[in-house]
């Protein structure tokens, strides 16, 4: 089991930027893909950036493509998520996800039911 801890929500204005950042602990890091999710009110959760262990597959929801960049440090447990030139519809709670052994096509990392390690979620609120 993988525990995980996001941070760095919160309020930000239209065109502003935020950084999220998970830190893992309890299993060694490899092998494992590690993906953030949003969920906006009444809305299901979807995904919107996910990284392997070896940086050679990233994926982004269309929605954020040139605008977010996932990033991870092995070597201190960490993924990031920067987020540039937010906007309204960004807003929502993001969880930071993990797990192992994924096959890795987009259908398959996307999927939040494939998951069984979630952080506890940090809200982020763009104001327009």
């Amino acid at each position: 089991q993988v525990q995980l801890v996001e941070s760095g929500g919160g309020l930000v204005q239209v065109g502003g930027s935020l950084r999220l950042s998970c830190a893992a602990s309890g299993r060694t890091f490899s092998s494992y893909i590690m993906g953030w999710f949003r969920q906006a009110p009444r809305k299901e959760r979807e995904l919107v950036a996910a990284i392997n262990w070896s940086d050679d597959n990233i994926y982004y929801a269309d929605s954020v493509k040139g605008r977010f960049t996932i990033s991870r440090d092995n070597a201190k447990n960490t993924v990031n998520l920067q987020m540039n030139s937010l906007n309204p519809e960004d807003t929502a709670v993001y969880f930071c996800a993990a797990e192992r052994y994924l096959i890795e096509t987009r259908t398959v990392v996307a999927r939040p039911s494939n998951y069984q390690n979630w952080g506890q979620g940090t809200q982020v609120t763009v104001s327009s």
